[in-house]
């Protein structure tokens, strides 16, 4: 089980990723048309940068839902590998089988 306190960072994280996210992508938007002035896109770039850096969305990190791993995630199934197995094998899982050969 990961630190309580890493999960809660992270949770922090992606509600500012998702309470930013249109106001980043505006501001990206003007920073990278053609037809603006050097200036305006300049400021545009400064208002991004004032931005809170915990709202960039390459800062969430991809945790298990299950026990808080950063580690050997899947994504389609938002859990590691670890809490995969231990479901898996206990047939928590539809659709999983445990191979043999």
């Amino acid at each position: 089980m990961a630190k309580k306190s890493a999960i809660e960072k992270n949770r922090h994280r992606m509600k500012l990723v998702k309470q930013y996210a249109a106001k980043r992508e505006a501001l990206k938007a003007l920073a990278a048309d053609e037809s603006l002035s050097d200036q305006e896109r300049f400021a545009a770039r400064l208002k991004l940068a004032k931005l809170p850096r915990n709202s960039a969305p390459s800062r969430v990190r991809n945790r298990c839902e299950v026990t808080g791993r950063p580690r050997a995630f899947y994504r389609k199934l938002q859990m590691s590998r670890i809490a995969l197995r231990e479901l898996g094998n206990e047939g928590k899982i539809p659709g999983l089988v445990k191979s043999s050969w």
